[in-house]
């Protein structure tokens, strides 16, 4: 299920670069049910949603962010979760006002999307970068690196997918199968820096145009969870181009 939200600040309201880290506070703030998102929030394991880059329609571009001019913007929430997705329509709907940075945002419009007709092979598009990571030696020393766009990094995409589903169903195993990959007709790499404490982190996650081809319900979960990591920062939100 996937829901958009429309927020109003004051006119020239600025948006900073790198908000992920804000946009997901937010999303645990509004979670109704308190023991729920305690309880999200501290997991180790996935968190089965996502959520897209903010679209400002009227901005101007500045050194240290982007302008909202007319105070505008909105973005989108995805999971396969109903009771998160109903939880957070309920904390949203309690409260109308969102705290950005310290300045108050209004919520002037929050709507559950209906879920598009998939077919067996289907084209996307990324509404928010994604990032796919493995463990490479540097001078002897075991580290995280983010993957660009290879047939490693495809094959990371599908067999994430396949955790996170088996995951999120209590399964042990399953034999649907999917197969994620690209013409390569448009990839941009974007450089994402997250907050987290005293700690900065940073990514480079790629927006690009994909193709799932397989069992629908993999498309379908694609589609509410998101692909590749750290979905719940923000990475991996896909749409459906029809």
């Amino acid at each position: 299920m996937r829901l958009e939200i429309i927020l109003k600040g004051k006119n020239n309201f600025k948006v900073p670069f790198n908000y992920n880290h804000i946009l997901s506070a937010i999303i645990y703030n509004k979670i109704a049910d308190l023991n729920f998102a305690n309880e999200l929030h501290s997991s180790k394991s996935f968190k089965f949603f996502t959520f897209s880059q903010i679209y400002i329609p009227k901005r101007r571009i500045v050194k240290d962010g982007i302008i909202a001019k007319d105070g505008v913007i909105s973005f989108y929430i995805s999971s396969p979760n109903d009771f998160l997705i109903k939880s957070l329509v309920d904390g949203f709907l309690e409260d109308l006002e969102i705290s950005f940075q310290n300045q108050k945002l209004t919520i002037q419009k929050i709507e559950a999307l209906k879920t598009p007709e998939f077919s067996s092979k289907s084209e996307f598009k990324t509404l928010a970068p994604i990032i796919v990571r493995t463990k490479k030696e540097i001078n002897g020393e075991l580290k995280i690196w983010d993957l660009a766009p290879s047939d490693k990094f495809f094959k990371s995409l599908e067999n994430n997918l396949i955790k996170k589903y088996i995951k999120f169903n209590n399964l042990t195993k399953t034999d649907k199968k999917i197969n994620i990959y690209s013409d390569m007709n448009f990839v941009k790499r974007k450089r994402i820096s997250i907050n987290k404490g005293n700690a900065t982190t940073h990514h480079r996650a790629y927006m690009m145009d994909l193709i799932l081809e397989g069992d629908l319900d993999l498309i379908e979960f694609a589609y509410d969870v998101g692909i590749g990591e750290k979905n719940s920062m923000g990475f991996g939100m896909i749409k459906l181009l029809e």
